[in-house]
């Protein structure tokens, strides 16, 4: 064994980082990034942070009544209630610890509308709040002496002993290993099991699916939000998001024709839920017998646009496509999960010292469907919650020998096979998107099945395509189980 941790946070997104920081001095924790730091699906939300922070004119009330609706009232209340009722806090402490959110002229945090809010509480930094966040909180966590951080390395196993874990990791080749009393997954979510998805390259559902081998409940993986308005480039697998807050700020939604449409499906129209407006999409495209939708926000003034949304505005205008006079093609596409690795208000598991946070969990916070602007508030309010139990649980029982140290095989093999996450790709995207397929639920699942006893084999090479494409056969492979029993979703 490498070393041993009191913790090991694997994840380097808000989650993670947040989490870091809220460890007294006294804890030794390592920090594990699968890739380079920055890259996560935190760095990519665009919108916001959604807070009441003015009472007068917003209340705790109807934030959590407007996260219920948008949930579809299958939310977990308690969680709820902790996140709305506890999240300013966070929101102010990354702000004075220099997370640069948009000011008005008298030095308050600007607040904008989304979609399903009723209120305007979405504190951001012009497009591109989550990248703020993250290198701010990485700038933060770089700084804290009981805090080592391995980067570009990649997890593959997660092994449970009596009073701990020992995780397995491929970095620059080589095999090495790690101890740990307590374990945090902030690994993100899933996106990369879609064929096309906002979310990062490393969003492929590898914390789900160790919490899923070790025993941890994973639950409601099939709740799965696509969103309405990605850039609907011919392309790129990885779409680039079109916030919320465009359509927040006017933008309309035109179909093939021109013509506003959304109203006709809900009377809240652009402003609707995602999963309303995803619908409305999709049933307007099969009307039309066309793909072609278009936000527009030409109406507005340039410099205002230029400056609101730079990142959206040099993105589209990289496609060619400038906002300030053109349309911009969207289509709805994968962009979060409201289920995952089920955990209580405290981010603990059903296994005993593993935590887990962000996208990758499952508070219930979300119910059916999230109301935007809610994950990043989500990453911080239980990340920071797990930090705090964790560093109760080491007060109360100390640091406890781990017990036996499993067998850990050679990371040589025979080659991974070729294809099997882009079949998963495909038959995720055809039976399970934003209108499901029930018939073809059961054939989908043998095929995924098929595919993830093959990856079971223990005679392959440990490598990133191993990794990953088991881990997106294990959550397709519970995903299609969930809709196949008919789990309430």
């Amino acid at each position: 064994m490498e070393k041993k941790y009191d913790v090991i946070i694997i994840g380097t997104g808000v989650a993670g980082l947040y989490a870091a920081l809220n460890f007294p001095s006294d804890v030794n924790v390592l920090l594990v990034s699968k890739r380079e730091l920055p890259l996560s699906n935190s760095s990519l939300a665009q919108g916001g942070v959604a807070c009441v922070l003015d009472t007068v004119h917003d209340s705790y009330k109807l934030h959590i009544t407007d996260t219920l609706i948008a949930g579809k009232y299958k939310n977990n209340l308690s969680a709820v209630e902790k996140l709305v009722e506890e999240g300013p806090d966070d929101v102010l402490r990354i702000s004075n610890m220099g997370v640069d959110f948009d000011k008005n002229s008298d030095g308050t945090l600007c607040k904008t509308l989304e979609a399903g809010h009723s209120r305007n509480r979405i504190v951001h930094h012009k497009d591109s709040t989550g990248k703020a966040i993250v290198f701010k909180l990485i700038e933060v966590v770089k700084t804290l002496p009981n805090v080592t951080i391995i980067d570009d390395a990649l997890v593959y196993s997660i092994k449970k002993v009596l009073n701990g874990f020992y995780i397995s990791i491929l970095k620059d080749g080589k095999s090495c290993y790690f101890g740990c009393n307590y374990c945090l997954l902030a690994t993100g979510g899933i996106g990369r099991v879609y064929k096309y998805t906002t979310n990062s390259a490393i969003a492929t559902g590898d914390g789900i699916a160790f919490a899923y081998m070790i025993g941890a409940k994973i639950s409601h993986l099939s709740r799965v939000q696509f969103h309405p308005t990605a850039f609907a480039a011919d392309k790129d697998r990885e779409r680039f998001l079109i916030s919320e807050a465009v359509r927040g700020e006017g933008a309309v939604l035109l179909n093939c024709n021109g013509q506003r449409f959304a109203f006709d499906y809900d009377s809240r129209g652009e402003l609707a839920p995602r999963d309303v407006v995803s619908n409305a999409i999709i049933c307007e495209s099969i009307k039309t017998k066309s793909e072609k939708f278009y936000l527009d926000i030409t109406h507005k003034d340039a410099d205002f646009l230029k400056q609101r949304f730079p990142m959206i505005y040099e993105r589209c205008f990289e496609e060619g496509v400038d906002i300030t006079k053109d349309r911009i093609p969207v289509f709805p596409c994968q962009h979060y999960l409201m289920g995952g690795i089920n955990v209580d208000l405290d981010a603990k598991t059903s296994v005993d010292g593993l935590y887990a946070a962000g996208e990758c969990s499952h508070t219930g916070v979300h119910g059916a469907n999230r109301l935007a602007s809610n994950s990043l508030l989500e990453a911080l309010v239980f990340s920071r919650a797990a930090a705090i139990d964790i560093t109760n649980q080491i007060k109360r029982f100390g640091r406890r020998p781990l017990g036996n140290e499993p067998v850990h095989r050679p990371v040589e093999g025979k080659p991974v096979p070729k294809g099997c996450r882009s079949k998963i790709r495909e038959i995720l995207q055809d039976t399970y998107f934003v209108i499901p397929k029930p018939e073809k639920y059961q054939e989908s699942y043998e095929k995924v099945q098929e595919i993830l006893n093959e990856l079971l084999q223990d005679n392959y090479e440990i490598c990133s395509d191993l990794i990953e494409a088991k881990s997106a056969a294990i959550v397709a492979s519970i995903i299609l189980d969930e809709v196949r029993e008919g789990i309430n979703l």
